[in-house]
């Protein structure tokens, strides 16, 4: 038969290291290929690896058809899962997958709640925590993550790395979240750099391991500065952090805060001399 490489599939997860790939080749060159391709009809589902090897070097190998996709959907969800078990994947490819897990989860939810609605539109609210039917299969879908802390436990991770992993992934640049995905910096560190300006990120993705650790100190540095600086003067600290969140560059968010406060000192000190003015007229 022929096999269909679908090139959106082959890509979803991210691509074995030339290390790994390597190790995989000569383990397939010594063993043969162990392991049965996964196809959906004539589409290649998992072992792309293999599949090329294979190809490369003439030799056989096995495939099984799958019955449990009946959509592009349950296809990504079942490679997310079969990822999510696998001890080499990194911390940062988990919770990528997890978000990835949810969003999937969330839309075949929502699409489910609407379709059930329009067929019976006078019933009551429906419970979103509730297993709904598909109503093109007839087959249970699973709620979404209720929580952070349950997309946490799926993804093997603290509340406080998906935290991070979202913040990463909306807002840092290309060359920050390759660095991450390789290794050259930790996913704090990159969360750190993620809330800079779009080319600060690169300057210091491009200048390499140290300048961006240098970074992520700099970004610690002056939210640090930002909450000490909000506990003088009675300001709620949540503001630095959500500064952050929000994209602004915190090393700004100081420097805005500190012009700030100093305003508000030479206010309070006219405001001190005119009292004093009033007392002694």
């Amino acid at each position: 038969m022929d096999i269909i490489v679908n090139e959106e599939l082959k890509a979803y997860i991210d691509p074995l290291t030339p290390e790994e790939h390597a190790a995989l080749e000569r383990s397939i060159l010594t063993e043969g290929c162990r392991d049965a391709l996964v196809l959906w009809g004539d589409v290649l589902v998992d072992g792309h690896n293999r599949y090329g090897i294979c190809q490369k070097h003439g030799l056989p190998f096995n495939t099984v058809q799958s019955t449990l996709f009946k959509s592009i959907d349950d296809v990504h969800l079942w490679m997310i899962d079969q990822h999510l078990g696998r001890r080499s994947v990194s911390d940062f490819q988990r919770g990528v997958l997890a978000l990835r897990k949810r969003e999937i989860l969330a839309v075949r939810q929502h699409h489910a709640i609407a379709e059930a609605a329009a067929r019976e539109p006078a019933s009551p609210s429906l419970n979103t925590d509730a297993v709904i039917s598909s109503p093109t299969t007839n087959e249970p879908i699973s709620p979404n993550f209720k929580s952070r802390e349950d997309l946490a436990k799926a993804a093997r991770l603290s509340s406080n790395q998906v935290v991070m992993i979202e913040k990463i992934q909306k807002q840092a640049a290309p060359e920050v979240v390759a660095a991450v995905k390789s290794g050259v910096i930790s996913i704090n560190a990159a969360a750190a750099v993620a809330t800079l300006p779009a080319e600060e990120q690169v300057a210091a993705a491009s200048a390499g391991k140290n300048e961006l650790k240098l970074a992520a100190k700099r970004v610690r540095d002056a939210k640090r500065a930002a909450r000490e600086a909000m506990a003088e003067h009675s300001l709620p600290a949540s503001a630095a952090d959500d500064a952050a969140i929000n994209g602004i560059d915190p090393i700004a968010t100081v420097a805005a805060l500190q012009q700030r406060i100093a305003t508000l000192e030479a206010e309070n000190a006219v405001l001190r001399e005119q009292i004093t003015e009033l007392r002694s007229a």
